[in-house]
């Protein structure tokens, strides 16, 4: 029986104001699926009209105005679809309380009982990034920088956008294929203890495979190809003439 794929679900919303106990507003979530730690395109993106007004310092950070909302649907018409696109899976999230209490007090408002924590795993990746480099500046523009993910289309914040930048730094944080570098250093590698987690080696069994005679013949005859050439540094596996 096939093991069954994680789901993760790399959130972000933008919102009216900085505080959800202020009456704030979300007005744009945007979602990145990952199953298998592989992209699926079943991604979620909404635009919202808040019912009310978006702060002036708000509109300076991710450029949506309560004109471009006026048409868009509003939170109550689309909660069960964003509820049922979420449950169950894994919310990665840059500063996860703020998203986490956006959400929370918008479903609360159209009457769902339970919290979206309750059904969900949360990952916090300022957290993450907090104890994986400690010191270091931890914003997204700054793990963009870290790890190499082009952000230069980030001149205003976006849910969609930022969600997609997250998804890829996420994934060079935890292991990604381009990030296996066995270094503790500023260049965005993984240190080797992380490395060493990540990979599960502490507890791992391995298995030893030798090779078979064929395998062993074909492996000294090109040893002694790159020995005829100068280039071999195993020479001394060759058997004595």
């Amino acid at each position: 029986m096939s093991a069954v794929l994680k789901r993760q679900v790399i959130l972000d919303t933008e919102t009216t104001g900085l505080e959800a106990s202020q009456g704030h507003r979300i007005i744009e979530v945007g979602c990145i699926e990952l199953v298998g730690r592989r992209y699926t395109q079943n991604n979620f993106h909404r635009y919202i009209n808040p019912e009310r007004e978006i702060d002036r310092g708000a509109i300076e950070v991710h450029g949506i105005t309560n004109e471009s909302l006026a048409d868009k649907p509003k939170f109550f018409e689309l909660a069960k679809e964003l509820w049922d696109y979420l449950e169950g899976a894994e919310l990665i999230i840059h500063n996860a309380a703020f998203d986490i209490g956006f959400l929370n007090a918008e479903f609360g408002r159209v009457g769902f009982t339970r919290r979206i924590d309750e059904v969900c795993e949360v990952t916090d990746t300022v957290a993450m990034a907090r104890k994986m480099h400690p010191g270091q500046r931890v914003s997204l523009d700054a793990l963009c920088k870290r790890y190499e993910v082009d952000n230069s289309g980030r001149d205003l914040h976006g849910a969609l956008l930022d969600a997609r930048l997250l998804a890829d730094v996420y994934l060079s944080m935890t292991g990604g294929q381009n990030r296996l570098m066995l270094d503790s250093g500023e260049s965005g590698g993984i240190s080797r203890s992380r490395f060493v987690e990540l990979l599960g080696a502490s507890t791992a069994s391995l298995p030893v495979l030798s090779p078979d005679e064929t395998e062993q013949a074909a492996h000294l005859a090109k040893l002694k190809k790159l020995a005829d050439k100068g280039k071999c540094i195993w020479a001394s596996e060759l058997p004595a003439a």
